[in-house]
């Protein structure tokens, strides 16, 4: 089915599919897209799909990873169902087991700082795809330890390009009208990758070396992930930046971008396409986007502006307590009596069945509500459940609902917020020439901030105690509320072209 609607927001291929005429090439009667004139955008819905499917199934693979990396450090110790004779492994080593992915992700970030641009977004997820598979069967064929812990390290680093360059591609193809629903949809697949984990786990966790089976599983998907991506066309404003920073010839690059253009909308977009390319061309001269950026321009001026909002959000989306909250989970609903409890795993899957709920609500109202409603909304949510768990701790110990309530009100604010908006915010508000290696930096920052929480969680506990560390993470999601407020724009209803031109 074809569609023609106006065009509100636009990913980076929105830009493509957004019609107007650029500020070089305008009539009088019109107004440049920089200054708020918009035409029809046309696209067929169908060809949304598959753009939007393969960069998303690097979520799923990240999901299924944490899922069933938490079941797998329960059967590799088995001395009977490990299948192994190494099992007698150290807090250390487990440890390396179950963050080795995390590690190898900081990696992956680093390395898309200084090949991103180079590769382009299609490529670079289709070496994420290949990272993933082969750390998949280098883990689940480990003959000893130390070779278990370079796949670990091999598939988190398929972690770090997954995702850095999924947002990008999904935000440079999707039609401006859901864009914000398909980036959110981002999220929504790491969760059902979670949920498919654990279950998997949960089926595996009982057989003889079950734990090789299920880093093996993961294999399929990333071999179905490689051949779409290899299938997909480039990002045709991946190409154009090309074109106007001197990367090829100006005019062949031109007509890869209209063909991807048409592939990517299908064939409601071929008349219009070429209208598109030129204006995005045009656009992208005006923003000064003729060189390649230095690392010491991005921080300053707008990029810098970019930065800080981008950075800002995935920073507070880990250190507001989100790895620390889940690893009270399943001692919170065994004090409150749910005898599903005993088993961490199923507490897992109900855990990842909420909040697929949850993310699959913000999915369907981001473009409708906004992005800034359903922050502040969220985080104030957060921070109440903060306190809640705080004070069960502290002085409320007889009364578990209290919790259990503040574990719900947690979980379910977070995929209202911070889960699915803090990545569509920066593969939004990151000016294109800057966007490859400012989501990097981005990336970095989230799996950093991630792994610094949870190790520093247990310490804590120990010398503060839990109440105090849940204070501390509600007094974090406080400043994180005044960050949003005052610093984090509404970026819903527009054009990736007017978010660096009028918001940054």
């Amino acid at each position: 089915m074809a569609y023609t609607m106006p065009d509100p927001e636009q990913p980076s291929l929105s830009s493509f599919g957004k019609v107007g005429k650029s500020s070089g090439e305008i009539e009088s009667a019109e107004e440049p897209l920089l200054n708020g004139g918009h035409q029809d955008e046309d696209y067929s819905l169908l060809s949304c799909i598959l753009p939007f499917l393969f960069p998303a199934l690097g979520g799923l693979l990240y999901g299924y990873d944490i899922g069933a990396t938490s079941c797998a450090s329960i059967s590799i110790l088995s001395p009977t169902l490990s299948g192994i004779t190494w099992y007698n492994l150290n807090s250390v080593e487990v440890g390396l087991i179950s963050s080795g992915s995390l590690y190898g992700a900081l990696i992956g970030s680093v390395l898309a700082f200084n090949v991103a641009d180079f590769l382009g977004r299609r490529r670079e997820l289709v070496a994420a795809a290949m990272l993933y598979f082969v750390g998949a069967l280098v883990t689940a064929v480990a003959p000893n330890f130390a070779i278990m812990v370079v796949g670990r390290f091999i598939y988190g680093m398929g972690i770090g390009l997954g995702m850095h360059a999924a947002p990008m591609y999904i935000a440079e193809t999707s039609p401006s009208n859901i864009r914000g629903r398909l980036i959110s949809l981002k999220e929504f697949f790491i969760v059902i990758g979670m949920v498919i984990g654990y279950t998997i786990g949960s089926f595996l966790v009982t057989i003889v070396a079950g734990w090789r089976y299920m880093f093996a599983a993961s294999s399929p998907i990333a071999v179905i992930m490689a051949i779409g991506m290899w299938w997909l066309p480039a990002s045709p404003r991946w190409l154009l930046l090309c074109a106007i920073q001197g990367k090829g010839n100006r005019e062949e690059l031109r007509e890869q971008a209209i063909c991807c253009v048409c592939r990517l909308r299908g064939q409601a977009a071929s008349e219009t396409a070429p209208r598109q390319v030129d204006e995005i061309l045009a656009e992208l001269a005006v923003a000064g986007e003729l060189n390649n950026i230095s690392t010491a321009e991005m921080f300053r001026g707008k990029y810098l502006k970019a930065i800080i909002i981008g950075c800002g959000l995935v920073l507070f989306q880990q250190i507001t307590g989100q790895p620390s909250v889940l690893y009270y989970a399943a001692s919170i609903l065994q004090n409150a009596g749910f005898s599903a409890a005993s088993d961490a795993t199923r507490v897992s899957i109900l855990l990842g069945l909420f909040k697929l709920v949850m993310t699959g609500t913000a999915v369907t109202i981001v473009d409708k509500l906004g992005r800034r409603p359903l922050l502040l909304g969220g985080v104030s949510g957060m921070v109440i459940s903060l306190v809640l768990l705080g004070s069960y701790y502290t002085f409320l110990g007889n009364a578990p609902a209290v919790a259990v309530v503040g574990l719900l009100l947690y979980v379910g604010c977070y995929q209202l917020s911070f889960g699915p908006i803090g990545w569509l915010m920066i593969s939004e508000i990151l000016p294109l020439r800057m966007r490859g290696r400012g989501l990097s930096v981005a990336v970095l920052i989230n799996f950093g901030s991630n792994a610094l929480v949870a190790f520093a969680s247990s310490p804590l506990k120990d010398i503060v105690g839990a109440g105090a560390v849940f204070f501390v993470f509600g007094g974090i999601a406080v400043f994180s509320l005044v960050f949003i407020f005052f610093i984090i724009p509404e970026t819903k209803g527009l054009t990736l072209e007017e978010i660096e031109a009028k918001l940054l």
